[in-house]
C-alpha cells in the first residue's frame, strides 16, 4: 500500500487541531518578520540620524539656531528630540542658573525614556512569538502522534504505514514552532543590544549636552557678576 507523504498532503490530511497549530505558527512567523524589516529599518534610520546630529552638533553651529531649526520638524525623533527638550528647558530656566542644569537634564532624560520606550515597541512580541513557539508546536506534535496511535485502536494488524502520516504530520508542528521561533529569538536579542547602544549613545550625549549649558550658565554668570 502506497502512501502519500508530500508536504501539501500531509498538512490537508492533519487534524484539525494541528492545522490550528501550524496556522498559528505561519502567522506568527509572517507577523515576527514583519516585525524584524521594520525594526530592522527604524534602528538603522536611528543610528544613521543620530550621527548627522551629532556631526551638526559639534561643528559649532549656533544652539539657538540649531534648536529653531529641529522644532519645527514634524518627524522630530531620536537625539533631536532629546536635544530640543533639553533647550527648550534650558530657555525657560536659564534665569536661574542654580536650577538650569538639574531641570535641563530632568527633560532630557524624560526624552531618553519615550525614545527608549519607542524603540522597545514590539520587541516583547518577538520575546513572545521565540518563547512561546516551540511549546505550541510540541502541542501540534504530541496531539498529532496520539491522535495517529488512536487511529490503530480498531486496527487488526499495526504497520508503519499505518502510523506514518500522523507522526509526519505531527513533527511538521515541530519544524514550523522551530521556524518561527530561531528568527525571533536572534532578531530580539540582536535588537535589544542595538537599542540599549542607542540609548547609550543618548544618555552620553545628554550628559555633554548638560555639561556644555553648565558651563554657558557659570560663564555667563561670572560675567554679569563682573559686570
Amino acid at each position: 500500500m502506497s502512501v502519500d507523504l508530500s508536504l501539501y498532503r500531509l498538512i490537508l490530511d492533519a487534524s484539525l487541531i494541528v492545522q490550528l497549530v501550524m496556522v498559528i505558527l505561519v502567522v506568527a512567523s509572517v507577523l515576527s518578520w514583519l516585525v524584524i524589516l521594520v525594526k530592522a529599518r527604524t534602528i538603522k534610520l536611528a543610528n544613521r540620524a543620530s550621527d548627522d546630529f551629532e556631526e551638526r552638533f559639534w561643528s559649532g553651529v549656533d544652539l539657538a539656531h540649531l534648536y529653531d531649526g529641529i522644532r519645527r520638524k514634524a518627524d522630530m525623533s531620536g537625539m533631536e528630540h532629546v536635544f530640543s527638550s533639553g533647550f527648550k528647558e534650558f530657555l525657560r530656566v536659564r534665569q536661574q542658573p542654580v536650577q538650569v542644569v538639574d531641570a535641563t537634564h530632568r527633560s532630557m532624560r524624560v526624552a531618553i525614556a519615550r525614545e527608549g520606550a519607542d524603540m522597545e515597541r514590539y520587541l516583547q512580541f518577538l520575546a513572545t512569538v521565540g518563547s512561546t513557539s516551540p511549546y505550541i508546536g510540541l502541542f501540534g506534535t504530541v496531539w498529532g502522534i496520539m491522535h495517529a496511535f488512536l487511529g490503530l485502536s480498531g486496527a487488526q494488524q499495526a504497520t508503519l504505514a499505518m502510523v506514518a502520516p500522523g507522526i509526519a504530520e505531527a513533527l511538521i508542528a515541530t519544524a514550523l514552532g522551530l521556524f518561527a521561533a530561531i528568527p525571533a529569538v536572534i532578531a530580539y536579542n540582536r535588537f535589544a543590544t542595538d537599542v540599549d547602544r542607542l540609548m547609550g549613545r543618548l544618555e552620553n550625549f545628554s550628559d555633554e549636552f548638560v555639561a556644555l549649558l553648565a558651563r554657558q550658565s557659570t560663564a555667563r554668570a561670572n560675567g554679569g557678576s563682573r559686570e
